[in-house]
């Protein structure tokens, strides 16, 4: 009888552990593979096309060589005593352009041992300049350097930051601001919470003063650099020009709500001196003088019902697609815990989206995962349609950062006119470590790069 007890027992353990040691091994990843490889095939009800069967190197896609820069700079990035600087500073400088110029800057790469990359996050870039390790470039190792070249074809405010080790390199403040088509009367506002906890703008945990008299109306661009939402509020009205780098059709005057701009997002503010701006937890923007600070508000703009709509595109979509966040129990690369997951699957069987050029998408985003996810898609922009089943009425929200809160759902649309292999990952830069991100994925091109090894984006 014993004996049979023995027998039972192990069948039962072997019950047991056999599978789970099945999907820990089916978890692993190989030392280095390529983006061409991973996960499982979408084509949104289009036609299916094989992306990851290889095409034209991503590589290719670049601004033409013949072509004069008319903005030169270079960034030398720099690891000490813990802290990331780009030319010695963190913030790094900011890249600044007019409309229409070809920027061309010089990554150089001093000591960071792990290596990097430059992001240029929301600036439609062609697919080579998008600055993601392991999918369009190698990272840039200690005393290698790279050129990225691209056109300033679109105003606005936007940012770059390192895409290898970023969760890490980011927050410790390899990051800096891009402003294409900026005024002088202008004011860059950097919000960013470093790894030591201390809210700054700008580099500095202190109120930013800007010179202003009184009466003048000011452009505040501010960008959200940390992986959470942040708000931004003033004690007088104000207008809302841009959400990340687009202007808004006909901006009415705000009083008594707050803006919230999520990570990795932009707000650009028409705000009237005297005031104090305030950035949630952060320090404050102070024009001129006199203007005292005021709580928040209780109320928070909608974008989806602010500004003056504009008609309808005149298209519909041929490529439908979910982008579904989860969370469950299981294994990552051999880690036990509780990951992310999209469509219901967990990294590296995570979806690839399947475009062709020209396709007009369509895209469902829920989050029914727990926390709020701001997603952020490569080298577009998307057109939100609704939320929650609520259609957009006011001015034509066009966005590359959306703040999905828990059991939120969006829909959106964008057109896949920029070819090349996109990162769509949440930019809680940790849950994108964690297996939050997907690749939207443009028929006949493929990457002749690898992950793993010396590449290890988010």
């Amino acid at each position: 009888m014993r004996r049979w007890r023995l027998l039972a027992a192990g069948a039962a353990t072997v019950a047991v552990v056999g599978p789970i040691g099945y999907l820990w091994q089916d978890s692993l990843l190989p030392e280095t593979y390529s983006a061409m490889s991973m996960g499982h095939a979408d084509g949104g009800g289009g036609p299916a096309h094989g992306a990851h069967g290889g095409g034209r190197p991503v590589s290719e896609f670049t601004v033409a060589a013949g072509r004069r820069a008319d903005v030169s700079m270079t960034l030398v990035t720099r690891l000490d005593k813990g802290r990331y600087t780009v030319n010695g500073t963190t913030p790094g400088p900011p890249v600044l352009a007019a409309k229409g110029q070809l920027v061309e800057v010089r990554l150089v790469n001093e000591n960071v041992p792990g290596g990097v990359t430059l992001h240029w996050h929301g600036v439609d870039v062609p697919g080579a300049m998008d600055g993601v390790a392991g999918v369009t470039q190698d990272a840039v190792r200690p005393g290698q350097s790279f050129v990225y070249r691209f056109v300033a074809d679109r105003a606005g405010t936007y940012w770059y930051h390192s895409h290898q080790i970023s969760h890490e390199q980011v927050i410790k403040g390899l990051f800096g601001a891009v402003v294409i088509g900026g005024g002088p009367t202008d004011v860059t506002a950097l919000i960013h919470l470093y790894s030591g906890g201390r809210h700054t703008v700008n580099g500095v945990a202190a109120d930013l003063p800007v010179t202003a008299a009184a009466g003048a109306k000011v452009r505040v661009r501010i960008v959200n650099t940390d992986s959470g939402p942040t708000y931004a509020w003033t004690g007088a009205p104000y207008r809302l020009l841009a959400i990340d780098g687009t202007d808004v059709r006909e901006p009415t005057l705000i009083a008594g709500k707050s803006v919230q701009i999520t990570a990795g997002g932009r707000a650009d503010l028409e705000v009237v001196a005297p005031a104090r701006i305030q950035l949630g937890g952060s320090p404050a923007i102070v024009l001129g003088s006199g203007a005292a600070p005021i709580p928040k508000p209780p109320a928070t703009l909608d974008p989806l019902t602010y500004g003056t709509p504009a008609p309808a595109p005149a298209v519909s979509a041929n490529r439908t697609f979910r982008y579904d966040i989860g969370r469950r129990l299981g294994f990552v690369d051999g880690r036990p815990g509780n990951w992310w997951t999209v469509n219901g699957h967990m990294l590296p069987d995570v979806p690839m989206f399947e475009v062709s050029a020209g396709d007009v998408v369509r895209m469902r985003i829920s989050n029914d995962s727990g926390e709020v996810h701001p997603m952020h898609l490569h080298g577009h922009h998307m057109l939100v349609l609704a939320r929650d089943g609520v259609a957009a009425t006011g001015s034509p929200w066009w966005t590359d950062s959306l703040n999905v809160a828990d059991h939120e759902t969006y829909e959106v649309m964008l057109v896949a006119d920029n070819p090349g292999i996109w990162s769509d990952h949440c930019h809680n830069l940790k849950h994108a470590k964690e297996g939050l991100v997907v690749h939207l994925m443009y028929e006949g091109v493929a990457t002749p790069y690898v992950m793993g090894g010396v590449n290890e984006p988010e």
